[in-house]
């Protein structure tokens, strides 16, 4: 009769670990998933290079007014300044990209946190920090970031902390239910008993094991995130002028919709790229997080 060799416990998810190898992953991957993954990289790519390849200044008039598209040498024209629409949308691409990852960095860490500490000590710090959490859960973003703007002033770096304050929720939503769901596998036992403590047992067997569902979350809240900004800054929360920002962009060419089309239409399109990219990318992550 075999014996059995006695339980080591291991990290859990030696967290990215679970990803798929390449060549899983273009079979595991949908057409729409691989062309979406590759067109968010691009994006991202054109984002950070976006001082070096657009054509001209974002904010000094680069041609006459109202210029069409594709004439004088402007591939997107210009809006009622004289400003070169493709630069700004550019620049407003790498505006949107920024903004959405720092929201996202915040929740992660704050959110990441109070998940772990309440997954990890449960009880009455568990009951008490998910009941704060359920309250920021309850607060409408974009009703708050109104509030917030009217209280400390305008200003594109104030929408974002309002945005930031209702985000981080779901983080810790998210992270605590991995953590409580980890803490009840048998590793987590033998751990204790082989003298790990507390803090390393949070720290090395359940933290990286949340780490695929964080990703995954992020991955699919960079479209929500350029949505929600570009709408808020639609109803005037964005940056002031003449700051290449789309929402606002397409917020202040809207008065020449009917004459003038490309000057709204044109940064309208680019959130909607944007989004789209950002959120096959997420599908794509979700399927490479996926049953493993």
């Amino acid at each position: 009769m075999a014996v059995a060799e006695p339980y080591v416990p291991q990290p859990i998810a030696r967290g990215l670990r679970g990803l798929r190898p390449v060549r899983q992953a273009r079979a595991v991957l949908s057409t729409g998933e691989i062309v979406g993954l590759a067109l968010f990289g691009l994006l991202i790519v054109v984002a950070v290079l976006a001082p070096a390849i657009a054509p001209n200044s974002a904010t000094v008039p680069a041609g006459q007014p109202f210029t069409p598209p594709f004439h004088g040498g402007l591939l997107f024209g210009t809006d009622e300044v004289g400003f070169d629409i493709f630069s700004r949308v550019l620049f407003g691409l790498r505006t949107s990209l920024l903004a959405a990852f720092a929201v996202i960095a915040s929740g992660v860490v704050v959110g990441g946190i109070i998940g772990l500490i309440a997954g990890v000590v449960g009880g009455l710090v568990d009951n008490l920090l998910m009941r704060f959490t359920d309250l920021f859960l309850a607060l409408p973003g974009p009703v708050l970031a109104i509030a917030v703007v009217a209280a400390i002033g305008p200003g594109f770096s104030h929408t974002l902390l309002a945005v930031a304050i209702v985000w981080w929720p779901f983080y810790a939503r998210i992270v605590r239910s991995e953590v409580r769901a980890l803490a009840a596998r048998p590793h987590l036992e033998a751990a204790r008993l082989s003298g790990a403590g507390p803090a390393r047992r949070a720290l090395r067997h359940l933290l990286p094991g949340a780490v695929p569902a964080v990703i995954v979350t992020a991955s699919l809240d960079v479209g929500n995130l350029v949505v929600t900004l570009a709408a808020l800054s639609f109803l005037g929360l964005g940056a002031p002028a003449p700051a290449p920002e789309l929402g606002a962009m397409a917020a202040r060419g809207l008065q020449y919709l009917l004459q003038e089309w490309w000057v709204p239409i044109l940064p309208g399109i680019a959130v909607f790229v944007l989004a789209l990219t950002a959120n096959l990318a997420g599908d794509a992550f979700r399927t490479l997080f996926g049953d493993r």
